[in-house]
């Protein structure tokens, strides 16, 4: 990766003091759809929280387990790993179950995240947040991304919880357009939508925000995707395309200007990533 692949220069701010949450559905999407942003935000001093809905149960393994391992229990212990290269303060699994793509049965079951009831949860979250000061949340859009059930789930349940506490929201998602001109099928986010038979993502101009990153927080983003090595494999992303598929990372926001906006927005910033 060369160093013009990405923005030459980026804010520093100072966010001691500053808390965000990050609400994600399964192991991986903290590092697929918000490594570069978690980093940058422990490196200005802010402190991240990492919930996490589901412990990915339905994540068929790609690499053998270990003894008496089950696939919840590989990813986790990979989140965890993620989790530490991004940055994160504290990690917590809300303990619900991976529902599955568009029309799976395990929607039906009783602790799939589609069937809890979001209220309760986002009360769960928000219970969380203001015990920890949280001012930022960020989730999924309304899209859920790429319309998987749980991406929708968090996004109720996310944007309920920044509403109950007055926090500014965040809502993920990714540019569809900039993916087709810069990365045709070479983001994870194109298989996960033919799987899903769904579109997926937004145009740029219905998208305020896109946080960068260095060369060396783009590294760190990689090495937190393939730290879930159950799920993806270093071919998966490779180094010489990484920077044109994973260097933004883009956001909708609810409420006033917040902590992510101080980390620039890449979209004013032409011929930021090649």
């Amino acid at each position: 990766m060369s160093s013009s692949s990405v923005t030459p220069e980026l804010p520093t701010p100072d966010l001691r003091g500053r808390t965000v949450l990050a609400l994600h559905a399964h192991p991986d999407d903290e590092s697929i759809f918000t490594g570069i942003t978690l980093r940058r935000l422990a490196d200005a001093g802010a402190r991240t929280i990492l919930v996490v809905a589901t412990a990915g149960e339905l994540g068929e393994s790609r690499v053998p387990l270990r003894t008496g391992e089950t696939i919840p229990e590989r990813r986790i212990a990979e989140l965890e790993r993620s989790a530490e290269l991004l940055g994160v303060s504290r990690l917590v699994l809300l303990g619900c179950r991976d529902s599955g793509l568009p029309g799976w049965s395990a929607a039906s079951h009783s602790r799939a995240l589609v069937a809890a009831d979001p209220l309760r949860l986002a009360r769960v979250v928000a219970e969380l947040a203001d015990d920890e000061g949280v001012d930022t949340v960020i989730h999924d859009d309304e899209h859920g991304i790429y319309g998987h059930p749980d991406h929708r789930a968090t996004h109720r349940i996310g944007a309920t919880a920044a509403e109950l506490i007055g926090a500014t929201g965040y809502r993920m998602t990714v540019d569809r357009e900039h993916l087709h001109n810069s990365a045709p099928d070479r983001h994870l986010i194109h298989g996960a939508a033919r799987a899903a038979d769904v579109r997926f993502g937004r145009v740029t101009a219905e998208i305020g925000l896109a946080v960068t990153g260095t060369a060396a927080h783009l590294d760190r983003k990689r090495a937190a995707i393939t730290a879930h090595a159950s799920q993806v494999s270093p071919d998966d992303v490779p180094a010489a395309d990484f920077a044109a598929a994973y260097g933004y990372e883009w956001y909708r926001r609810s409420g006033a200007p917040g902590v992510l906006d101080t980390l620039g927005n890449a979209h004013l910033v032409a011929g930021a990533l090649v």
